[in-house]
């Protein structure tokens, strides 16, 4: 007869568990692990349990599926391709000349162009890149940072091209610098000017473009870095800080500009820290808003945030073990009540992502929405003892972490003098060295692991789209009125040496079909450049 005993009797241990911001996890909670205090509604402020009343029985959270390589044209193929299939938004890739500001014909651009995104050097990239995408219908995020402001023109100027007002545009510019300082090192100017450019951009939105999300401050490149949940939460909201105090001083109001404010957030391996992390992002910010800044308007004061799955924690070995690895990740920015999501692909820690494993991160964001009851109710984990006691113990490692920045003169201080490098830094120190030794599982690599490669279809970029990427920007050079253009880059280089805002000349520059590289250049000129070995 089989034995029906569920398991032996239990061992005692004393071993510690740890989440990787150094959280001891008690083997068992209970309601006196609960932190003091009733728990709000969904949509009540300080807004812990979502920034909607009825969260994903009102309206799902975005499918926005990121995306973008090689031309302006593959990549319109792959946006009709996913909108086809069900995403419900679209986000840009762009490839690393563009992020810097230099076009795909410069020398440093060589070898790059179409690599880790779509290559944007004018307008008319730009315009294939949306061909046949009505953009009066569809959400679009541009992962853009020290060129956003030029980007978003772009769009706009393509939008006007089609028929569509400002007032119609819908979707987010990431413009977040702050980040590239600590976490990616794609920036351009110094970090002042830098902070200068983006609150011109939330003015000119303001004005042109009320709809759009003009900024999305991102804490996703900071735990790429290697920074623990709370140090992510922390730095991601005190860059926050440092943008509404820039706003604030240009002239604008909080309860204005507040609603316009978006996060990104990174969803990691922890399910429960995650979910944890991203309430206590709420109830943290929608404090400092009405504290700090005496914002009232609701809209202002709610968090809201698009989150995508942990690049970091993709394995090219088991490559497919990323597919579990992305779900659960998934649904813990599901659970934490996000507005948008990407799913990564499982193919990426070996390529950008293939149109199979493409397909496959987006049929697992729409098995969440569609078959595992995820939309049913807000906040499911709410008056969990563990989840609750996370939120807490988070959310005061953040404000301890955000007091560390104040003393330093805040966010930008902090950033230039080094601490909030150095932090992650160690942590992402400590994450390898945990990993080396073994005492952090990483299931495939060292544990678990299986002799000899999987074999995996990749994506290619053909090195003939970086000659056709040159020659297109080659003949908008010859074919645009010169005399024009060189007026126009003047203009820019003028604006940028007083106070008034950028983004008109910008604009006129652009639409004279000068290239992100000669505007950024004219920047250059007047700015100079950033350098983080002597700064």
């Amino acid at each position: 007869m089989e034995d029906l005993t569920p398991y032996d009797e239990p061992v005692a241990t004393t071993d510690r568990r740890l989440t990787d911001s150094g959280i001891e996890v008690k083997p068992v909670y209970t309601a006196e692990d609960l932190p003091p205090g009733e728990l709000e509604l969904p949509g009540e402020f300080p807004f812990t349990r979502g920034p909607y009343e009825t969260m994903y029985r009102g309206r799902p959270w975005t499918i926005r599926q990121y995306a973008g390589y090689g031309s302006a044209e593959e990549t319109n193929e792959r946006f009709r391709y996913l909108l086809e299939r069900g995403q419900t938004g679209l986000s840009v890739a762009f490839d690393l000349p563009t992020q810097l500001g230099y076009d795909s014909d410069d020398p440093l651009a060589e070898g790059e162009v179409g690599r880790t995104g779509v290559a944007i050097d004018s307008l008319a990239d730009m315009e294939v890149l949306f061909e046949g995408i009505p953009l009066g219908d569809v959400s679009t995020s541009m992962t853009i940072n020290a060129p956003a402001a030029l980007l978003l023109v772009l769009y706009e100027l393509v939008a006007e091209g089609q028929g569509v007002s400002g007032e119609k545009l819908r979707g987010t510019v990431q413009n977040d610098v702050l980040k590239e300082y600590v976490a990616r090192g794609n920036y351009i100017f110094p970090p002042r000017p830098s902070m200068r450019l983006a609150t011109d951009l939330f003015a000119y939105c303001a004005e042109r473009l009320p709809e759009w999300n003009t900024i999305s401050i991102s804490g996703y490149h900071i735990r790429e870095a290697g920074a623990n949940a709370a140090q992510e939460l922390a730095f991601t909201l005190a860059n926050g800080i440092a943008y509404c105090e820039a706003a604030v001083a240009a002239g604008l109001s909080p309860d204005a500009f507040g609603e316009r404010l978006s996060f990104f957030f990174n969803a990691h391996n922890h399910f429960f820290q995650e979910v944890a992390k991203f309430r206590a992002a709420r109830r943290l910010w929608a404090e400092i808003m009405r504290n700090r800044f005496g914002a009232r308007n609701p809209r202002a004061v709610a968090l809201r945030f698009h989150a995508q799955t942990g690049g970091s924690t993709l394995t090219a070995q088991q490559p497919e073990n990323n597919i579990v690895r992305v779900a659960i990740q998934a649904l813990s920015a599901v659970c934490g009540g996000a507005q948008s999501l990407h799913t990564n692909s499982f193919d990426e820690a070996l390529a950008l992502p293939s149109q199979h494993a493409a397909t496959i991160a987006l049929r697992t964001q729409q098995i969440l929405a569609s078959e595992a009851g995820t939309t049913d109710s807000a906040d499911p984990l709410a008056g969990s003892f563990f989840v609750e006691a996370l939120t807490a113990e988070l959310e005061q490692r953040a404000r301890e972490l955000i007091s560390r920045v104040d003393d330093l003169g805040g966010a930008v201080a902090a950033i230039e003098q080094g601490f909030v490098q150095a932090e992650i830094e160690a942590s992402a120190f400590r994450h390898q060295t945990d990993v080396e030794s073994g005492e952090r599982v990483v299931v495939g690599v060292n544990r678990f692991t299986e002799d000899g490669s999987e074999r995996v279809e990749l994506l290619h970029i053909d090195p003939v789209v970086e000659r056709r990427q040159r020659e297109r920007t080659a003949q908008v050079r010859e074919t645009r009125d010169s005399a024009l253009a060189e007026q126009a880059l003047a203009e820019v280089q003028r604006i940028a040496e007083t106070e008034a805002n950028l983004l008109p000349p910008i604009r006129e520059a652009l639409r004279a079909r000068c290239t992100v590289g000669e505007v950024c250049g004219a920047l250059r000129e007047s700015w100079g450049t950033y350098d983080a070995q002597h700064a």
